[in-house]
C-alpha cells in the first residue's frame, strides 16, 4: 500500500471487559469452525449504542446480548440458542439481530424475549447472515456470509424493503461482512473479509444496483469486518487480522489508523457518546471493549419506527 501522505496513528484505550461471571471457556461447534477449535469464553460483536448512552454487544458462540452502561458495567439482556452477530435498533426498546443460525431475529430489550423476524427466504435458509444497516426509508440491508470465501465466492447481500419484499443485490461476494451506507445513501459499502477489501456499490433511484467496484484494499491474515461512517463521509473499517481501524477518505486513502492490541482481533465498531464522537470497538480476542475520541461524529443510525 503506497501512500503519499502517511496516516495519523493513534492507540485505542480500554473501556470495559467482560466480567468473570460471564466467562466460561469451552470448545463449541462455532469455535471449531471459526477459531481453530480453541477454547473461548466469548466472541464479542455487533456494537450499537442507545439514546441513553448504553452500549449493546453480541456474543456469537454463546447466543448472548449484553448491555454496558456508560460506567462500563455489564448486564445480560437476552440469551437464546443462536449465534447473534450484527444488530441495529428497530425502535427504542427493540433490536434487529443477524443470527447466523436462525436468520434475522428481533429482541425485546424490556423482557429479553427473542422472536423470528425473517428466518428464511421462500422456505430456503440463509447461508449465515452476518451484519446489517437501515436506511432513512426503513429498508434493511444485510449480508449473508456463511462460510464463503475465495474458494466459494457466493456470499449474498440483500435488501428487505419496508413492505416486506426481499431483494437480492449481490450473489458473488467472497465473504460479505460489515455493511454501511454513505451519508447521502447513494452508495452501499460492503466489507469483503476473505477478499481483504471493501466493495462500493451505487444505489440507483429506481432501487436497482450497478457497477459494484472494489473501493479499498487491505492486507494481512484476516480482512475487513465491521464498518461505520462519519458525517464527513469517511469510512471506518475494522480490520481483525491487523487489530486496526482504518479511517478512509473519499479517495479510499487511509487518513488515520486506530490500533488495538497487537495479535488481538478488532471485529466491529460503533459511534456513541453525547455527540456521537466516541468510537467503541469490540476486541473479540480478549472479550474487551476499546474506545477512542474522534474529531468527526458518526452518522446517526436510522430506525424503522421513525418512519411509521
Amino acid at each position: 500500500m503506497f501512500l503519499l501522505n502517511p496516516p495519523t496513528i493513534r492507540e485505542a484505550e480500554s473501556f470495559s471487559s467482560l466480567p468473570a461471571r460471564y466467562r466460561h471457556p469451552r470448545r463449541s461447534e462455532w469455535s471449531k469452525a471459526n477459531q481453530g477449535g480453541r477454547e473461548i469464553d466469548s466472541f464479542l460483536e455487533g456494537p450499537v449504542v442507545d439514546d441513553a448512552g448504553n452500549l449493546y454487544v453480541t456474543d456469537i458462540p454463546n447466543g448472548r446480548i449484553f448491555r454496558i452502561d456508560p460506567k462500563g458495567d455489564w448486564d445480560l439482556v437476552a440469551e437464546w440458542d443462536g449465534e447473534p452477530n450484527g444488530m441495529k435498533f428497530l425502535g427504542p426498546r427493540s433490536l434487529l439481530v443477524t443470527d447466523y443460525r436462525n436468520g434475522l431475529m428481533e429482541v425485546d430489550l424490556r423482557a429479553g424475549d427473542v422472536r423470528p423476524y425473517l428466518p428464511r427466504r421462500n422456505t430456503e435458509s440463509f447461508k449465515g447472515v452476518n451484519d446489517l444497516t437501515l436506511d432513512s426509508r426503513g429498508n434493511v440491508y444485510f449480508t449473508d456470509q456463511g462460510q464463503t470465501g475465495l474458494h466459494d465466492p457466493t456470499g449474498r447481500v440483500y435488501r428487505l424493503t419496508r413492505e416486506g419484499r426481499l431483494e437480492l443485490l449481490l450473489a458473488n461476494v467472497p465473504s460479505p461482512n460489515g455493511i454501511v451506507l454513505s451519508p447521502d445513501e447513494r452508495f452501499l459499502f460492503v466489507a469483503v473479509t476473505r477478499g481483504n477489501c471493501v466493495w462500493r456499490m451505487p444505489l440507483l433511484e429506481d432501487g436497482s444496483v450497478s457497477k459494484a467496484g472494489q473501493f479499498f484494499t487491505s492486507y494481512g491474515p484476516s480482512g475487513p469486518d465491521g464498518l461505520a461512517m462519519d458525517i464527513d463521509g469517511r469510512l471506518l473499517v475494522a480490520n481483525p487480522g491487523l487489530a486496526y481501524v482504518w479511517v478512509i477518505n473519499h479517495r479510499a486513502e487511509p487518513v488515520e489508523v486506530i490500533r488495538g492490541t497487537a495479535g488481538h482481533s478488532l471485529t466491529n465498531l460503533a459511534f456513541g457518546g453525547p455527540d456521537r464522537s466516541t468510537l467503541y470497538m469490540t476486541d473479540s480476542t480478549a472479550g474487551e471493549i476499546l474506545k477512542t475520541g474522534m474529531s468527526v461524529p458518526g452518522v446517526k443510525d436510522h430506525r424503522t419506527f421513525e418512519q411509521i
